[in-house]
């Protein structure tokens, strides 16, 4: 991000990196994490920029460089992504979970995968128990039922795969 506006960006990454780092102590404070982590990057000599960007990504000291809410709205991107929080992850997996569920209750799913952070369902089929038109109607199906039956942001792409394989071996 800072790249596209033409900031430094090993400043960037460096303040993205410390960014957290007030949780990291062990002694107990009044200070929140971001307004310790400032207290402690000044303390060791970082750069007025880089202090000011950790100490301003949850908006409890002004943001006085460029640097502050790029960092600030990097945090936001990665705490909202798939599996960052704790109760964030249970809903996640449980997603996932529902999303191979939902395939495996259709006869003739042999697997089913949830990939892409949940975004694809991949399911594979018994070759002689389904026909290539029995996996086309099958993946309109899966994808009407997770439409009616789940919560998710976005889209879900819903692939069956039917393969047959013949092996043998010449000697």
């Amino acid at each position: 991000m800072a790249s596209e506006l033409g900031i430094n960006p090993k400043m960037a990454k460096r303040a993205g990196l410390l960014h957290d780092i007030g949780k990291v102590p062990d002694k107990e404070t009044e200070l929140s994490h971001a307004l310790l982590g400032a207290k402690l990057a000044e303390e060791f000599g970082e750069s007025p920029a880089i202090v000011n960007a950790i100490g301003a990504h949850h908006d409890e000291m002004e943001m006085l460089f460029v640097i502050s809410p790029i960092v600030q709205a990097c945090d936001a991107i990665s705490g909202a992504r798939p599996g960052a929080r704790r109760e964030m992850m249970d809903s996640y997996l449980k997603r996932l979970k529902d999303l191979e569920t939902i395939a495996m209750s259709y006869e003739g799913v042999e697997k089913a995968y949830a990939i892409q952070a949940g975004r694809e369902l991949r399911v594979i089929v018994e070759a002689d128990k389904v026909q290539d038109k029995q996996a086309e109607d099958l993946s309109f199906q899966m994808a009407q039922k997770i439409q009616t039956e789940m919560t998710y942001p976005g889209q879900i792409k819903v692939t069956v795969i039917r393969e047959k394989r013949a092996v043998n071996f010449a000697r």
